[in-house]
């Protein structure tokens, strides 16, 4: 298949997983439906963003599309690959954060994404991509079933991949001014292309099919635990976190503010609400320090829960 052969079916395929992902969510929640708001960007290409506000579960749900063209790379796409500076370059992908409103369940996170650079004769592409769990109030069988699904999606492509994808998901998802991981992981991988262009996709369609198997089941049994002000609260501020890892660290959310890309749908990761508080410490033994204590770290859980 040529590159442009390439481009479309993999353009396909993000457009039916965006559909997919939103009808489940929407089924879910039960009460709101999707936004949506197509966008173009002046150098090239455009988007569409969904956005699920005040739903019955989800207190806000976004699930990007878009696919963008430049004319050179910047440089959160060039750090691990400075030979295509200056190179012309394409982009596509979607991109999830869900904030639910019920403390119990997990905020989440997933992202699949493919990019091109250069001219058709010497063309370079990767995949990339994954989705991590972030709870408030951390259940290990919610955890077990989330790696349990991951280590699924990597299965079929080799017994090493999961524990690798798995470990990269720990090291890029940690905030090293805080000392602790954002959450319990999943699974994260960049800069894939070493497999070949149709097992990379293969591997790129396995993670995002298998996300909502990993999440709906999570959402179903949390979602009607009953909750107050102090966990609403606690809620509120670890979400703070999640705001300093994407401003701070995130690539994606670098490479969409450098290269030009729609604000609104850049920073729709951001939670609706968020607080922080100077110096806050969980009480000891609270379920708050057990969440610090317990899941905050890198773990081998598939060995260690079962």
């Amino acid at each position: 298949m040529s590159t442009s052969d390439n481009v479309q079916t993999v353009l396909a395929y993000l457009r039916e997983l965006q559909n997919r992902i939103c009808a489940g969510l929407e089924q879910a929640d039960g009460q709101a439906k999707f936004q949506h708001d197509s966008w173009q960007r002046a150098e090239g290409g455009g988007g569409e963003s969904r956005v699920l506000s005040n739903g019955g579960i989800f207190e806000q749900a976004g699930v990007n599309f878009s696919h963008v063209k430049g004319t050179a790379l910047p440089p959160a796409a060039t750090a691990q690959r400075p030979e295509l500076a200056g190179a012309a370059w394409e982009a596509m992908g979607v991109s999830l954060v869900i904030h639910p409103l019920n403390p119990y369940v997990p905020t989440t996170h997933a992202n699949v994404r493919f990019f091109s650079a250069g001219d058709d004769d010497k063309s370079v592409w990767w995949f990339g991509g994954g989705f991590d769990l972030t709870p408030f109030y951390a259940f290990e069988e919610d955890v077990l079933h989330w790696h349990r699904t991951a280590q699924k999606a990597c299965m079929p492509f080799g017994e090493q991949v999961y524990p690798e994808h798995k470990e990269w998901c720990d090291r890029y998802f940690f905030l090293k001014h805080r000392n602790e991981t954002r959450g319990v992981g999943g699974l994260f991988f960049d800069d894939l292309n070493d497999w070949g262009f149709e097992r990379c996709f293969a591997y790129q369609r396995s993670v995002g099919d298998h996300f909502l198997d990993a999440y709906l089941p999570i959402v179903a049994r949390r979602s009607a635990m009953t909750w107050g002000e102090r966990e609403r609260q606690f809620q509120l501020y670890r979400r703070g976190r999640y705001v300093e890892f994407n401003l701070v660290y995130d690539r994606g959310t670098s490479f969409g503010l450098q290269s030009g890309g729609r604000t609104e749908s850049i920073l729709m990761s951001m939670p609706p609400l968020v607080r922080w508080e100077y110096n806050w410490q969980p009480p000891p033994g609270s379920p708050e320090a057990r969440l610090y204590a317990d899941f905050l770290r890198p773990r081998d859980w598939l060995s260690e829960l079962t």
